[in-house]
């Protein structure tokens, strides 16, 4: 069956440094492919610079000046930030910030996570470097990844398929539903046709299918040209009869309502 998806909420731009478009041609591209909205959720992690200092990220702090609304697209301003720990930590929580970048004391206690966190809609919480969960059991993975979905400005586990940490699914997203919080499917998960990738990818789809999870479906851009393209991860939902009623982003509003059922504001208002 086709699929209805009208925003696209995992892309990147050059501020990941493996990415390659600008916001500007990001807007555009999802203005090309008719989406109605875009979410900007660049890298929040240890891999974009060897430093982790604020002035390396203030990008993030300054995205109030992006319009609202830019060439009829509703622009997200959110992040995909890195899992650390097995206690469902987050990359900036234990960096202090004891001053702004232009010098001026901060309060004490803030963290760069905090300062980047208080800038965005939403949060995608990811595991990019699996190392620290080595030996970790299936429960204890689980825990992680529900401690991740309970913070409150995290709406989205990221490309959980492709993560290489075995977890206990049903735990997680019987969590996430409950919490009215979204289990990404991940088409860059899927172009590389990884065996073990996809194999996950379709349990978890057809788990949340069965459990009545909500999902994203999401390109998880690095260029312009992949915003609002998925065709193996539609692929992948039309093959196990996904129903179209469990995708938050197949329109603006249903993603903005996912939103607010987790807890977190309606940009819109």
């Amino acid at each position: 069956m086709p699929y209805t998806i009208r925003g696209d909420v995992h892309t990147h731009t050059l501020f990941s440094r493996h990415a390659y478009s600008t916001i500007a041609e990001d807007v555009a591209a999802a203005a090309a492919a008719g989406l109605d909205l875009l979410g900007s959720t660049d890298h929040f992690s240890s891999m974009l610079f060897p430093e982790q200092h604020v002035r390396n990220f203030q990008y993030l702090l300054n995205r109030s000046c992006w319009p609202r609304r830019w060439d009829g697209v509703t622009v997200l301003r959110g992040a995909e930030v890195d899992i650390t720990g097995l206690d469902g930590s987050f990359f900036g929580q234990d960096i202090p910030v004891p001053e702004s970048i232009s010098g001026h004391p901060e309060k004490a206690g803030t963290t760069l996570f905090g300062l980047v966190a208080a800038q965005c809609d939403y949060l995608i919480a990811s595991v990019h470097n699996e190392l620290f969960a080595a030996g970790a059991t299936r429960d204890q993975a689980a825990d992680m990844y529900i401690r991740a979905l309970e913070h409150p400005q995290v709406l989205v586990l990221g490309h959980v398929g492709r993560a290489g940490v075995p977890f206990d699914v049903d735990r997680v997203l019987k969590r996430a539903r409950e919490l009215g919080k979204l289990i990404e499917i991940n088409e860059h998960s899927l172009e590389a046709r990884r065996p073990a990738t996809d194999s996950a990818c379709r349990h978890i789809a057809e788990r949340c299918a069965e459990l009545g999870v909500g999902i994203v479906v999401n390109s998880d851009a690095h260029i312009a040209a992949a915003i609002g393209r998925y065709p193996h991860a539609e692929a992948l939902l039309g093959e196990i009869g996904f129903p179209e009623e469990l995708v938050a982003n197949r329109s603006a509003e249903a993603f903005c309502a996912a939103m607010v059922a987790a807890g977190l504001p309606d940009p819109r208002a």
